[in-house]
This record gives C-alpha cells, sequence and structure tokens, in this order.
C-alpha cells in the first residue's frame, strides 16, 4: 500500500513538473525565472526620437523581503542628433508579480526604476530616470514570466487557479487554490 502511495506521488509530482504536491505550490527555479527574462533581450527601444536604447545580458536578482523581482541590465545608449560615440552603463528595473486569470499566467508588475548608472552621466541623472521609466513600461510591463497549461490548473477533476505569489532567495512559489 505504501509502494502504491509513493508511486502515486511519484507520477503526479512527474506529470506536474514544479508543483509541490505537499504545500500547494508551483515552485520556480531562479534559473527558469532568468530564462524567461531572457527571451526578452537583447531589446532595443527609442526614447522621444532621438535616443536609442540597447538592452542586454539581464540578470535577475530575488527580493524577498519586498516580495519583488529586480532586472538589472547593461544598457548602451546613442544619441542619434550627436555624432558621439555610444554610451555604456547599466539599468536596474523592479517588478512586482501577479497572476492574470485570462492568460493563464504570471507576470512582472508595476516595473519600476530602480537604478541607471551611465559613467559620465551624472549631471543627467532626471533624464536617465525618464529614460529608464518609459524603457520599463515598454520591456517588461506585464511580460510573462511562465504561462499555466489547461492541464497545469487542473488535480483531481477540479479546476484550480493560482493565489498568492511569493518571492523567495531561490525562485518564487505561487499558491495553488481551488476555483
Amino acid at each position: 500500500m505504501l509502494a502504491a502511495a509513493a508511486l502515486a506521488v511519484a507520477t503526479a509530482t512527474a506529470a506536474h513538473a514544479g508543483y509541490n504536491i505537499w504545500t500547494g505550490e508551483y515552485t520556480f527555479t531562479k534559473q527558469e525565472l532568468q530564462q524567461a527574462v531572457d527571451k526578452r533581450f537583447p531589446a532595443t527601444l527609442r526614447y522621444a526620437q532621438v535616443v536609442s536604447v540597447q538592452l542586454t545580458h539581464p540578470r535577475l536578482v530575488l527580493d524577498d523581503a519586498n516580495n519583488r523581482i529586480t532586472t538589472q541590465m547593461d544598457a548602451q545608449l546613442t544619441n542619434g542628433l550627436a555624432a558621439a560615440p555610444p554610451v555604456n552603463g547599466t539599468l536596474s528595473l523592479n517588478s512586482g508579480l501577479r497572476y492574470d486569470k485570462t492568460q493563464r499566467a504570471v507576470l512582472l508588475d508595476n516595473p519600476t526604476v530602480q537604478d541607471v548608472q551611465v559613467q559620465g552621466m551624472a549631471l543627467y541623472r532626471e533624464q536617465l530616470n525618464a529614460i529608464g521609466a518609459v524603457v520599463a513600461q515598454q520591456l517588461l510591463k506585464d511580460y510573462p514570466i511562465y504561462t499555466f497549461k489547461p492541464d497545469e490548473l487542473r488535480f483531481g477533476g477540479k479546476e484550480v487557479e493560482p493565489g498568492a505569489i511569493k518571492v523567495d532567495p531561490e525562485g518564487i512559489r505561487v499558491e495553488v487554490k481551488d476555483r
């Protein structure tokens, strides 16, 4: 009997990768989240038809204390009106997480600028933050980091839906609750 129970648990776990039957949560590792965000890069955005911002090499930082995710990336700014060489720096965007029922997806929510570092451009900090705010909205607002398959939201013949989303140092946990 114990062997049959163990086999049932192993089968359920294999069929629903990332689902923990004991806690009733889906878990996503930092590496899985990083792979999802990597698909959005490289990205090139324009600001006010003057500045072009090329973003590469995203790096996730999980902020469990504030239940948020920070995406740090390399940024290269090019002024389309001046013949100056591109300026390199880093941009950090901070996002919450939410579940969207229509898309069946965990989305990055309300991304904001956390930090903009461009060497030799401290005088233009306000303008750089404004560019960063536009980049945050264009690049990461409502970006899906995981989309559930229909069978992942059905257990034992019951429909379930994601609830609370918690960031921890190793990834995120998404509570699963009955509809």
